[in-house]
């Protein structure tokens, strides 16, 4: 087969052009540290890298929400920190107001002070997120959730939370009214209150009713409660009673009825939504009287016609109307030593039940931060992960990829100089050589 010396030129420039080709294509390999410039490179490892990049970016949208959650739900704890801080002071204030020597005018001083923590009870329940909003508008508001009106503080704001949207529905807001509005009434289980005589909604005859401790502090001014025998004020107060068996419990109302004078007093206790007598019995103040899963005391020197109430525990006990109702009872003058005692056991109670409330919405925020530092953990790991898929796809092996271009370099070396040689093989050479 003969071969013109044109033809070994052609070959050998079409040799040399591929060798320079590779040669380029390795050095930008090794420039930019990729396997994979474009898609025709290597299009199931182009594939995978594109996955793995997808990951990369859901991962850092959920960790962007996740920061936005941590952030509103670091605040509400703070807020919820606060406002235990400030009730407990509502609670020392009310214990104070107990002490047998105060004056009238002294406890007037008592519940200016409680006015003072409402005020910054109120701010907090106000408090802004920094983004616009509020850490307790619910599903969100332009304004303040809580509104001081006439009739007491009232929540304006949309019951619920709003959550993120993504897959993990991080939390950005606290449902206020569940937080500062639904305490559970009494000790949780069931509420105790003396009576007084009203006519009932439907028939209109008087009956003994449970005094709500919200009702006088709407009106502005407390309900008198009255003995329908003596047509003086109650001589007894009831405490806010225990749980001694809970499978007992019915959730229904009585009423406790003491009858005749001391010391041969006896007690009625009757469950008046089955109309019948529960138990009976010789009245001892300051004696429990045990019945149906629940044991209830009542002090001082109850006479002939007082009354107290139970009522099933219900979620409908207000902050800011039980700290209202303190301070009108405080602001009450002349109100005999019973009167006093049982306003502050109630307001103590109160107070107990919506700082055990705050306390349990300030564990679940505690929570859900727990669980951010969990879920940022994960993600954390998750990220690694798709960039080690995304670098395993696309990324060059340097070891391998130097070796690659010295070879490439030395084949190219190699075909430079046997070009030069077959340039130098021509008939014109050899006669002039």
């Amino acid at each position: 087969m003969r071969l013109s010396t044109a033809n070994l030129y052609d070959a050998s420039i079409a040799n040399l052009q591929r060798r320079q080709s590779a040669l380029q294509n390795q050095q930008e390999q090794l420039t930019s540290g990729k396997r994979i410039a474009l898609a025709s490179d290597d299009p199931t490892g182009a594939a995978r890298a594109e996955r793995a990049l997808a990951s990369i970016g859901r991962v850092e949208a959920n960790q962007r929400a996740l920061e936005a959650s941590r952030n509103s739900m670091t605040l509400a704890e703070s807020a919820l920190g606060d406002a235990n801080e400030l009730l407990q002071q509502a609670r020392e204030t009310m214990v104070a107001a107990g002490n047998a020597s105060y004056s009238d005018a002294e406890r007037t001083g008592l519940a200016n002070k409680l006015k003072g923590i409402r005020d910054q009870l109120l701010s907090i329940a106000n408090r802004p997120d920094g983004a616009g909003g509020y850490l307790f508008s619910g599903q969100g508001s332009s304004s303040p959730p809580f509104l001081d009106q006439a009739g007491g503080v009232a929540y304006v704001g949309v019951s619920g939370t709003i959550q993120t949207g993504n897959l993990d529905n991080f939390q950005l807001t606290i449902d206020g009214r569940s937080a500062w509005e639904q305490s559970s009434s009494g000790n949780g289980s069931f509420e105790t209150a003396p009576s007084a005589i009203l006519p009932d909604a439907i028939t209109g005859k008087p009956t003994v009713q449970l005094i709500d401790p919200g009702a006088s502090a709407a009106a502005g001014t407390p309900v008198a409660l009255v003995n329908p025998v003596s047509g003086k004020p109650a001589s007894g107060w009831i405490d806010s009673g225990r749980v001694v068996d809970p499978s007992l419990l019915t959730g229904h109302n009585y009423r406790i009825d003491v009858a005749g004078s001391a010391p041969s007093q006896t007690y009625t206790l009757t469950d008046q939504d089955l109309g019948a007598v529960v138990k009976s019995g010789s009245f001892k103040p300051g004696e429990a009287i045990v019945a149906d899963g629940m044991a209830l005391i009542v002090s001082g020197t109850p006479v002939d016609g007082d009354a107290f109430a139970v009522a099933g525990s219900t979620r409908s006990l207000k902050l800011f109307d039980a700290i209202d109702k303190a301070i009108v009872d405080l602001n009450t003058p002349q109100r005999t030593r019973n009167q006093i005692t049982q306003a502050n056991a109630l307001a103590l109670r109160n107070l107990d039940a919506v700082m055990g409330n705050l306390q349990s919405a300030r564990s679940q925020v505690g929570e859900r931060l727990n669980n951010l530092d969990g879920t940022e953990s994960r993600l954390a790991a998750l990220k690694q992960y798709s960039e080690a898929e995304k670098s395993a796809a696309e990324d060059l092996d340097m070891v391998k990829g130097i070796s690659d271009f010295q070879n490439q370099q030395t084949g190219y070396d190699t075909a430079l100089k046997t070009y030069a040689m077959v340039q130098r093989m021509s008939l014109f050479q050899y006669i002039t050589g």
